[in-house]
């Protein structure tokens, strides 16, 4: 009896934790579709948020700064791809990499950087990036990535290179390391070369791999490039004369600066001494300055031409007025004023040939200050020139309320007034286009200027004439004569002004333009304090500017207009001999 009650109940038994069994598991998944629906339909956005912000990124797109290139498409600032190498501290020191002490070292050797420092700069794991290095080349980069250090990574970065170097260092200027302009035109043009990168929104996954697009965060925008007018044959050539008369003269300093009357462009403007731009390490801001453009001089007789076309304008003389300069000298208010010699009665014309400050002070005596600083303007003295370069200087004209005699006759000779190179090199222009002054430009333009009739053109084509005889027999500067061509030019040597007066250091200056049938191109030579014997602007300028100008109306094609008919049928008749190839 008692077996068969015991044996009846063993079903119900069973059959009640089964029960409870299903019931409980079917609590469950109840449970989990609650959840499940609650976290995806009723309250999805915190989740939601988490697996974002573990797999979304915003990506940056690659950007290149724009390349800078002469007239004729030459490269002269370029961005070359590098890498930086960088560390996360926390991994570093999370997978005990500073253990692997030959590794460490191997990397130290290859950086060329002490490993205690390296090890130094990853010491603190609570950072997650530090630069062991900015912008090493290609294959360090290889070498490093082979070592396989934990912690240590490789980012694609860019540097700036100067394929010219040390020629156009002062007008191309440079970058720092994150490539932002410092220096030249690369700071000048700093925006219009810097490209914007653009951002991606991306999904990636655990690998850091990316699973999807999602699209566009901000467009980027492209860097451009700049054209400039600079013609790098004559840039070359330049800096190579410039270089090798500032050498042999000892001299502080030296500008050379070229342009094209015909249209204002800067075909050439060089400094010495110079640096070179790949080498950070050679950067020094006062060897970086582009001195044609930021360094003022008393231009002494070159400016003598500007003030006779003064004088022709304001009907002071004639272009065949006759100058009494006897006895060769004056007192003016204390000083005097004098020639080399007693030069007598002369000619406007030999005034500028010889140079005669005597000639100059007669006419300057004549005009009012108004007049003489009006046409000092005109020529483009004392303004900025509009081409924007770094630390540009507009010079000094003198602004008085009373004149006295010894100052009005001092400017007319070049003292008590500072100009650049660059305004120099723009006043003979001037002189040499007939009148006409175009504005200054250092970027390639894609519409021909509009000039202004800045003075008369038979004023400038006659002081033009009078230029000529300066380069002749009987000038002081016939060391600028030029086999083939018609030159004019004008010669000046300025006294350094110390305080309390003018020192024992000179400036040599030399400006002039050629073909004079026809001028095609002015050019300013400029030599501060010339050493030794030599510091007159007819010796150490004037050959500078022969070997330059020279070559420049070759390579430029320009026709010779001082040699006889024979030689230029003789010349035409070679070149029909040419086999062409």
């Amino acid at each position: 009896m008692r077996r068969r009650k015991t044996h009846k109940k063993e079903p119900l038994l069973v059959g009640w934790r089964f029960a409870t069994v299903c019931s409980v598991i079917l609590l469950a998944f109840v449970a989990l579709f609650a959840r499940a629906a609650w976290i995806q339909v009723v309250s999805p956005d915190r989740l939601r948020l988490e697996g974002d912000m573990r797999s979304l990124r915003t990506t940056t797109t690659t950007s290149t700064r724009g390349m800078i290139l002469d007239r004729n498409g030459e490269e002269l600032a370029v961005s070359v791809p590098v890498q930086a190498v960088w560390a996360d501290p926390k991994q570093v020191h999370g997978e005990n990499s500073l253990a692997k002490t030959r590794a460490w070292q191997a990397l130290a050797d290859v950086l060329g950087i002490p490993a205690e420092t390296l090890q130094q700069r990853v010491a603190n794991p609570k950072r997650r990036f530090v630069y062991l290095q900015r912008q090493v080349t290609p294959s360090v980069a290889e070498y490093i990535r082979k070592l396989k250090l934990p912690g240590v990574h490789l980012r694609p970065e860019a540097r700036r290179f100067y394929p010219t170097g040390e020629i156009n260092a002062h007008l191309v200027g440079m970058t720092n390391i994150d490539g932002k302009g410092i220096e030249g035109i690369e700071r000048a043009y700093n925006e219009w070369l810097t490209a914007q990168a653009g951002e991606r929104r991306v999904r990636k996954d655990r690998m850091g791999r990316v699973i999807e697009d999602l699209g566009v965060v901000s467009e980027g925008r492209e860097a451009n490039n700049i054209q400039l007018t600079i013609d790098q044959r004559l840039q070359a050539l330049a800096y190579r004369s410039l270089k090798r008369a500032s050498e042999f003269h000892r001299a502080t300093s030296a500008s050379l600066v070229l342009l094209d009357v015909k249209n204002g462009e800067v075909l050439a403007m060089v400094n010495t001494p110079s640096f070179n731009p790949n080498n950070r390490g050679q950067y020094q801001s006062f060897r970086a300055r582009n001195r044609a453009v930021t360094d003022t001089y008393e231009p002494g007789s070159t400016l003598k031409p500007l003030i006779v076309v003064s004088a022709l304008e304001n009907d002071i003389i004639k272009a065949d007025s006759i100058v009494d300069t006897s006895p060769g000298w004056m007192r003016l208010g204390g000083k005097r004023v004098s020639d080399t010699r007693n030069l007598g009665k002369i000619s406007v014309k030999t005034v500028i040939q010889r140079s005669s400050n005597m000639g100059m002070a007669r006419m300057a005596l004549q005009e009012t200050p108004e007049q003489l600083l009006d046409t000092l303007y005109r020529f483009g003295l004392g303004i900025d020139s509009g081409m924007g370069l770094v630390g540009e200087s507009t010079g000094m004209i003198p602004q008085r309320r009373r004149w006295s005699d010894i100052e009005r006759a001092t400017l007319s000779f070049g003292y008590g007034i500072t100009v650049t190179p660059l305004q120099l090199a723009q006043a003979y222009a001037v002189l040499a286009n007939g009148g006409v002054r175009y504005p200054l430009t250092i970027v390639k333009r894609s519409q021909p200027p509009v000039g202004e009739q800045a003075v008369p053109r038979q004023h400038a084509d006659a002081v033009l004439q009078m230029m000529e005889s300066v380069i002749g027999p009987g000038g002081t500067a016939r060391k600028a004569a030029i086999p083939g061509y018609r030159v004019a030019g004008k010669t000046g040597t300025s006294r350094k002004a110390i305080a309390g007066g003018y020192g024992s250091d000179y400036v040599g200056v030399f400006g002039g333009m050629a073909p004079v049938s026809d001028p095609r191109l002015a050019m300013v030579v400029v030599i501060n304090e010339p050493q030794g014997e030599q510091y007159y602007g007819g010796d150490v300028a004037a050959p500078v500017f022969a070997e330059v100008m020279s070559a420049a109306l070759q390579l430029l094609n320009i026709r010779p207009d001082a040699a006889t008919e024979e030689q230029l049928q003789l010349a035409g008749q070679e070149a029909r001999n040419v086999p062409h190839t």
